[in-house]
């Protein structure tokens, strides 16, 4: 755990670095409201029919994703804020149902007032985070004849593990803003406030022990954590028409195992084909130990629509 932490910390300096020496330092953001965001629509299909002999299974997958800031620059003072929205289904031939393969939604503010001229502010931050719709846990079971109670087959089952704010996160508190421009930023929280949401339907089934669902004990909707968090952003170009946005967040709880650090990175790497065709590659890792002791991995690669929101000159 602690040499990806230090991998992933390093891998992100050094494109920090990487991008500082690319910019102009001159570089200023514009004062007053600036939004911009992009919205991508991204399908997979493949078809075989029966009479094709290499093998395979016909499906079609579907993946939408929105993100969009909104900052604010006047004077000494920066807000910025982001909303991130992501959700994919796909559907594989003779499945008895129709699966997630991603659902992401998430809320991030930040404020500063800077210090002296320089790219230190004072701050304050908030970050929310759940999912639009419910998840599954997938198995099968046996089929029984009624009229002679052997078992003729199997069928899959779904059960309900998740839902919209079950789990929720948010984060609260004070802390210091590094802010290059708006494509770098590092915020430190020293004194931070977590808390996590659940549906009490899944605290209270039988046999339920403290801490089995994200954390929180048995019979209760919510866990509170106090600990220290650390978010930065990095987004540069690598060549023409290729950029890598970079996000990453830790948080370590001081009140119960502090040395297990939750990790949140995402790394998406944009390729355009034109003002509206991309190519996207998305990597995602979360290590969350109240959820599951092991690195939860996805891996987006498609090729769709993509719309800019009220796009900025470059």
């Amino acid at each position: 755990m602690k040499k990806l932490l230090l991998l992933s910390l390093a891998i992100l300096c050094s494109q920090v670095i990487f991008a500082q020496e690319s910019e102009q330092e001159d570089d200023k953001p514009k004062e007053g409201w600036i939004g911009t965001g992009t919205f991508s629509l991204l399908f997979n299909q493949a078809a075989f029919n029966a009479e094709w002999q290499g093998g395979g299974t016909s499906n079609y997958a579907g993946n939408a994703t929105i993100s969009y800031n909104l900052n604010y620059n006047k004077d000494n003072f920066t807000w910025d804020n982001t909303f991130l929205g992501d959700f994919g289904l796909t559907k594989v031939k003779d499945q008895d149902f129709t699966r997630k393969t991603n659902d992401r939604l998430e809320l991030n503010s930040v404020a500063g007032w800077e210090i002296s001229d320089s790219n230190w502010y004072y701050s304050v931050f908030a970050n929310f985070r759940t999912q639009f719709a419910k998840g599954y846990k997938y198995s099968e079971q046996d089929v029984i004849d009624v009229t002679t109670g052997n078992v003729v087959g199997t069928e899959v089952v779904r059960t309900e593990t998740t839902h919209f704010m079950s789990p929720g996160y948010l984060q609260v508190g004070p802390g210091m803003l590094w802010k290059k421009n708006d494509n770098f930023k590092v915020n430190i929280a020293p004194a931070t406030a977590r808390f996590i949401f659940v549906d009490d339907q899944f605290t209270t089934l039988p046999g339920y022990e403290d801490g089995d669902y994200f954390g929180v004990d048995q019979g209760e909707s919510m866990r509170f954590e106090f600990g220290a968090s650390v978010s930065a952003y990095a987004k540069f170009d690598v060549v023409e028409n290729v950029s890598f946005e970079n996000m990453i967040n830790l948080y370590s709880n001081y009140l119960e195992d502090p040395q297990n650090v939750d990790l949140d990175y995402t790394g998406k790497l944009n390729m355009k084909v034109n003002d509206y065709l991309s190519a996207n590659f998305i990597f995602q890792t979360v290590y969350d130990d109240n959820a599951v002791r092991a690195f939860q991995v996805r891996e987006v690669l498609g090729v769709g629509f993509t719309y800019k929101i009220n796009p900025q000159e470059e």
